[in-house]
């Protein structure tokens, strides 16, 4: 098996303002034990043989539970469930929420701990996590050398089985002609029309706004002050700050998530999304075993299984971007086409926290 080659990350802890969260009980995900087909028809290549029969060998031996904290698209970690509990008999118990309170729930039970993996929808998250010492190598990971480098850890830390691009998200009902710049929203035409995450919130609204400022510098400052001048408002996590936009309470969501996006124009909803020539971000979204793991074996097969062909494709189905880099989006621009700013993943993990307070200091 090949060893993975990723580029080494620096730190940062994404802080959640909301440290007094519901504590969802854990329940067993509904089981589906319809197997997706892989994206390719006709007969399975070797690589991907060997992985369904590693996979079903170690199902086998394995029994018992997992306990995932999940950020994400509630339908896709369903089938992604439903696709591991069907191969390996682990019944998973799964908390879903926002980067923001996964972490905090994390921190609360410090003391105590639960999870055995983690899907975050940040990388400098995953990347704290590591530099805390709390995440687990597994470094043989099946399929692992065929992620996309930029977003995954090379000791085998963490392993971003998909990602999401940020962009401008508008109502098409309310808009024909959609800004093509980050800095078209300080235009007066846009004054009080536009939505922007939380970061504290969300892991990938963090990534946006220190993703631009280590481009940027120091100066790129002055876009968020003037989309505050402009009445830009701070409307909680992801889905918060969309909502209002497919309604037509509002126009557009700067920063917006192109899954969520496209997830719902295909259900009819009047939303669209740009991808501002100057470049925008990818949030990757990492999984990793955490140390603490009572259930270390069944950790290790999952994933396996997010990596694995059948589990990519339901990424993609999804409208994410799938991890790996053989494995093509769906239904949505692709990574090729997506114009990327040269971001700096060090400086976005050294300056995470006092980003995220300025940032909320300024649409106070």
């Amino acid at each position: 098996m090949k060893k993975m080659a990723f580029r080494k990350k620096g730190t940062l802890l994404l802080l959640a303002s909301v440290m007094s969260i519901s504590l969802f009980g854990c329940g067993n995900a509904t089981s589906n034990s319809q197997t997706i087909e892989p994206a390719n028809t006709g007969q399975a290549a070797p690589e991907e043989t060997a992985t369904q029969e590693a996979l079903q060998e170690t199902g086998n031996a394995l029994g018992g539970k997992l306990v995932l904290y999940s950020a994400g698209p509630q339908k896709l970690a369903d089938n992604l469930i439903s696709g591991f509990e069907a191969q390996t008999g682990v019944k998973v118990e799964m908390f879903q929420g926002t980067t923001g309170k996964i972490l905090a729930r994390l921190e609360a039970e410090k003391g105590n701990p639960v999870a055995d993996v983690v899907i975050l929808a940040s990388l400098p998250s995953a990347q704290s996590l590591k530099a805390e010492g709390l995440t687990m190598a597994y470094p043989d990971a099946v399929n692992s050398d065929n992620l996309n480098t930029e977003w995954s850890d090379a000791d085998g830390h963490y392993f971003s089985t998909s990602a999401s691009a940020l962009g401008i998200v508008y109502n098409t009902n309310l808009v024909s002609n959609p800004p093509q710049s980050w800095s078209d929203l300080e235009l007066p035409e846009w004054k009080d029309s536009v939505n922007i995450p939380d970061p504290t919130l969300s892991g990938s609204a963090l990534d946006f706004i220190t993703g631009y400022l280590s481009v940027k510098g120091e100066g790129g400052w002055s876009l968020f002050e003037n989309y505050k001048a402009n009445g830009v408002a701070m409307a909680g996590a992801n889905q918060e700050a969309l909502d209002p936009v497919i309604t037509g309470a509002k126009s557009i969501v700067a920063a917006g998530v192109d899954y969520m996006t496209y997830s719902a124009k295909v259900k009819g909803e009047p939303v669209d999304i740009v991808y501002p020539a100057e470049g925008t971000v990818v949030s990757p979204r990492p999984a990793a075993i955490l140390n603490s793991s009572q259930n270390v074996d069944n950790a290790k097969a999952f994933i396996d299984y997010l990596l694995s062909d059948e589990a990519q494709k339901l990424v993609a189905e999804a409208y994410l971007i799938p991890g790996r880099e053989d494995v093509e989006a769906e239904g949505r621009t692709n990574l090729k086409d997506i114009p990327l700013l040269p971001v700096d993943w060090a400086w976005m993990n050294d300056h995470g926290d006092e980003t995220a307070a300025r940032f909320s200091e300024v649409f106070k």
